[in-house]
């Protein structure tokens, strides 16, 4: 499996799965969620509604509707509240079960935001360790490529310097 990282917007992924960003109703919101949400279309919220919701740490699975990607992985992050209530945990269960499904679809390409890291509060820092160790420690199958698609060059920096630390090789994407 090879890590990649971008600054970008995930909605223009052409990837089998972009990770969406959710809260735990799965019925769109704000940043990555409304963008992902208003990018696939209104069946996207159709079907996000047949799932029932989705606890935080866990992730589901939808198409990808009018997005480049053929399947959206909805993920609900923990709300950052100092880091004693199991925030990171949750976080790596996010990456975790996200990949679960990744594999049991049989993907080979797979997009991440930064998790959490919005408006529930996870230090950026703190985030790109929990998902660089997380997914580079993830024993994979059919996935080949996972891209983390980041919202500015500060983040984009935040993860270049944790890989480095954390010894993970983590390349840049081109396109």
């Amino acid at each position: 499996m090879t890590l990649w990282y971008k600054v970008g917007d995930i909605t223009q992924m052409s990837v089998d799965a972009i990770v969406n960003a959710a809260n735990s109703r799965l019925l769109g919101g704000g940043g990555v969620d409304g963008a992902i949400h208003q990018a696939a279309g209104p069946e996207l919220l159709a079907a996000t509604r047949k799932l029932g919701g989705c606890p935080v740490g866990q992730s589901r699975i939808t198409p990808g509707f009018h997005l480049p990607a053929r399947f959206v992985i909805h993920t609900v992050g923990p709300v950052w509240r100092g880091g004693n209530h199991q925030e990171s945990a949750l976080l790596a269960s996010c990456y975790h079960t996200a990949l679960d499904l990744a594999e049991e679809w049989q993907l080979q390409s797979i997009a991440f935001p930064a998790i959490s890291t919005g408006v529930y509060g996870y230090p950026m820092a703190e985030a790109a360790k929990v998902a660089l160790d997380t997914v580079s420690r993830y024993p994979t199958k059919y996935v080949q490529d996972v891209i983390f698609v980041l919202f500015n060059s500060e983040a984009y920096i935040i993860y270049q310097e944790t890989a480095r630390k954390l010894g993970i090789a983590l390349l840049r994407c081109k396109d």
